[in-house]
């Protein structure tokens, strides 16, 4: 088995994927190392233009692409078993669009476990973490310029994930996946006329509607049906 920390920039929003990086990381007696030294990070040519949007978020030009190879041939490492990242189902989205097949692929959602770390956080995407946890610190800054890029959004993430296994005491990678799911699962509901409802006190009707919508959330509908089987 295998685990690897995963980001992915895109030509538009949930588009192709221009460049992928990924490195491997390890859990051993509650600590977590990321190995910089197998740091995988390539550009890919992708079917059409980068939209100017995605442009300004990662930086990314068309002339960067140019001579490389088609996003379609990229491969995961063999073996690779847990996938990490930050709002990491976007990125298995990606992955997708090049033929991966995620099936027995194990997500692990950074962005999920911040919440559960730090409920109160003002915010918790990736830049903001970061100089929460550092307080501010020059050194933060400088690796936040390089941000919204694959591979400096690995490093990154790792960062993060360090003390995530450090303040829930993780000391397995199969540990931190179920700790993961089970921080996906919602409490309260973050839509509609009930937003903010906890899933417990949501009416029976609106729960049965919500149960019967064929693209709703996988961990929502888990959350809906626990709730069912508690109220048993």
């Amino acid at each position: 088995m295998q685990a690897i920390i995963l980001d992915t920039e895109t030509h538009t929003l949930n588009g192709q994927p221009i460049e992928i990086a990924y490195a491997p990381i390890h859990i051993e007696n509650g600590k977590l190392t990321l190995d910089k030294s197998k740091l995988f990070d390539q550009l890919y040519s992708v079917d059409e233009p980068i939209s100017f949007a995605a442009m300004a978020v990662h930086h990314i030009l068309e002339s960067d692409l140019v001579n490389q190879p088609h996003y379609t041939t990229f491969k995961l490492p063999a073996e690779t078993t847990y996938i990490i990242g930050h709002n990491i189902d976007y990125d298995i989205r990606a992955l997708e669009k090049c033929g991966v097949n995620s099936s027995n692929i194990k997500a692990i959602c950074t962005l999920a476990l911040a919440r559960k770390v730090w409920p109160d956080a003002e915010a918790h995407n990736i830049s903001a973490l970061i100089y929460m946890i550092t307080k501010g610190s020059e050194k933060a800054r400088d690796m936040i310029k390089k941000a919204h890029r694959a591979d400096m959004d690995i490093i990154l993430t790792a960062n993060i994930l360090m003390h995530v296994v450090h303040q829930l005491k993780i000391n397995s990678m199969e540990e931190l996946f179920e700790i993961s799911e089970d921080a996906r699962i919602p409490r309260t509901i973050n839509f509609g006329k009930h937003r903010g409802t906890q899933i417990s006190e949501l009416p029976a009707d609106y729960i049965q509607w919500l149960m019967r919508q064929d693209d709703l959330d996988p961990y929502l509908r888990k959350a809906l049906e626990n709730n069912a089987i508690t109220t048993l």
